[in-house]
C-alpha cells in the first residue's frame, strides 16, 4: 500500500489526556475546570490539573495565559475553554 494511503487510526476522545494549567482563586480557571470535568465525564478522557504556583517552569511559560489547556502535552487553548473547539480537537 502506498504510504500516502496509509492512515493512522483515529483516536477516540478517551485516548487523550487533557492537562489544565491554572492556579487557585482564578475565576477563569474555575470556569475551565467545570467545562473540562463535564466533558471528561461525557467523553471518557483523562484529565489532570497543574498549579502554576507549584512549578516554576509552568509559571514562567504560562503565567499570563492561564488557564491553559494541553491535549496530550501540546498547548490547545488559553484564557477560556471553548467547549465546541475542544470537542473537535478530541475528535468528538
Amino acid at each position: 500500500m502506498s504510504p500516502l494511503l496509509r492512515r493512522e487510526p483515529r483516536k477516540s476522545p478517551a485516548d487523550h489526556l487533557i492537562t489544565l494549567i491554572g492556579k487557585p482563586d482564578c475565576h477563569l480557571c474555575e470556569d475551565a475546570r467545570a467545562v473540562v470535568a463535564r466533558l471528561a465525564d461525557e467523553l471518557g478522557f483523562s484529565w489532570e490539573e497543574r498549579d502554576i504556583n507549584q512549578d516554576k517552569e509552568l509559571f514562567d511559560e504560562y503565567a499570563e495565559q492561564i488557564p491553559v489547556t494541553l491535549i496530550d502535552g501540546r498547548q490547545h487553548d488559553f484564557w477560556r475553554v471553548d467547549e465546541s473547539r475542544l470537542r473537535k480537537a478530541l475528535g468528538a
